[in-house]
């Protein structure tokens, strides 16, 4: 098949659109039950629907949940060939701060490292991050070490609305009809919660939601989020003695009641673990939380069950209620929906090798919209976004690799055929 190429004019088009996603605000927020979980997702969401009815594609919708559903027509003949969609999330995490990104762009990396805030001295490294070095000669975008960038998964979005803009400019690449959906809250893990599958209309998708060039996921983590809340009685500390329960105590003893050794530090590959993502605690009361995940089901239950012993361990130690734990189940392992549709992943593998990228199957340390969606009716393997240290100040992604995924989509659109 023959390669699509850009010209400088989309690649400044792929590169101008992904800064106008990053510098929008859209961190999403966990502890909220609105959907989406936050007001200045609306902000995001509305400039995406705007702009999709001015690229001209059809049926565009942004219903009261944030979720945006476009279409490109299909040019053939005989529509005869099924559906495929194109999924990415336009929230944030709110691990770190999402607010006044400023973006930075570095033409032609010289591989050395990048001061990305005079100031405050902040740089980016390839003696800390070695994975630098694989874009000497490329443009880089980062942060200006402030914030987070948002290429996870603004990246994703660009991609996605310039392949859109490039096939409706080129009639000539025949393809069928092609659904895209934006989501909300994907960083909190909700990004599937309200997605109309059935509006959606495609036999199956492809999230643009992964990182480096060549990634091609279709399994991952099973996932939980626990919360521990651990209940003191607080009384003046002159004269605390055989009264006072001190709450924060309890809480650091019960950290180091779980194994130091299973820890998104201490582990890699198909390894589960647990994950400390917050502590508020005073005297009275303590709260923490943390995500549960393992890629083998049993193993999994088998950690989710482990958690709960702890906690009965510690209130026979404590008295009974001095802990309480609820876990909330967040998605799971999406392998197993692929049995006999392996031709999903087949076309995603050969597009990247048309487009000369050598596919990296693997397995997710993490989850993508696209494993709810697998259980919801919907197969949704991950593709690569560009982007690298996602969360984080140290975020960047190479505007090559955005437009590698690009021709990675557009390859797939004229690929889709029927089983």
């Amino acid at each position: 098949m023959k390669t699509i190429e850009f010209n400088l004019d989309w690649k400044l088009k792929l590169q101008n659109r992904f800064i106008n996603y990053v510098k929008i605000y859209s961190t999403s927020d966990a502890e909220s039950d609105s959907t989406p979980s936050t007001e200045q997702q609306w902000d995001i969401a509305k400039y995406i629907f705007e702009e999709l009815k001015t690229l001209g594609l059809s049926d565009v919708s942004l219903d009261d949940k944030g979720y945006i559903y476009a279409y490109i027509p299909s040019n053939l003949e005989k529509d005869e060939e099924p559906v495929v969609g194109f999924i990415s999330h336009y929230d944030t995490s709110p691990d770190f701060n999402g607010k006044d990104v400023n973006p930075q762009i570095w033409d032609d990396y010289d591989g050395k490292d990048l001061l990305l805030n005079a100031e405050t001295g902040f740089t980016l490294s390839p003696k800390k991050f070695e994975s630098l070095n694989d874009y000497v000669g490329k443009t880089l975008i980062t942060t200006d070490g402030t914030s987070l960038l948002g290429a996870d998964d603004k990246a994703g979005i660009a991609e996605i609305v310039t392949a859109a803009e490039f096939l409706l400019a080129h009639p000539e690449i025949k393809r069928s009809r092609i659904a895209i959906g934006f989501t909300p809250d994907e960083e909190i893990g909700r990004g599937a919660h309200h997605f109309d599958v059935k509006k959606f209309g495609a036999e199956w998708a492809y999230t643009m939601d992964g990182s480096e060039v060549g990634e091609l996921e279709y399994e991952n983590f099973n996932a939980a989020g626990a919360v521990v809340k651990i209940h003191g009685l607080s009384v003046h500390p002159g004269y605390a003695i055989g009264k006072m329960v001190n709450a924060s105590l309890l809480a650091a003893e019960f950290i180091q009641m779980l194994p130091e050794n299973e820890t998104p530090g201490t582990t890699k590959g198909f390894e589960g673990f647990y994950h400390l993502m917050d502590i508020t605690a005073d005297v009275s009361e303590a709260k923490i939380q943390y995500i549960i995940r393992d890629h083998d089901h049993d193993l999994f239950e088998e950690r989710k069950k482990f958690i709960i012993d702890k906690v009965a361990e510690f209130n026979k130690k404590h008295g009974e209620g001095t802990a309480e734990i609820e876990i909330k189940e967040q998605y799971r392992n999406m392998k197993q929906q692929f049995e006999g549709k392996m031709h999903i992943v087949d076309i995603a593998e050969q597009a990247m090798k048309d487009a000369n990228i050598k596919p990296k199957i693997k397995a997710i340390r993490g989850g993508t919209d696209g494993a709810q969606l697998s259980y919801m009716g919907l197969p949704c393997p991950n593709i690569f976004a560009g982007g690298i240290n996602f969360h984080g100040p140290y975020e960047y992604v190479c505007l090559e690799s955005m437009e590698k995924a690009v021709k990675v989509i557009l390859n797939i659109a004229r690929a889709v055929k029927r089983k």
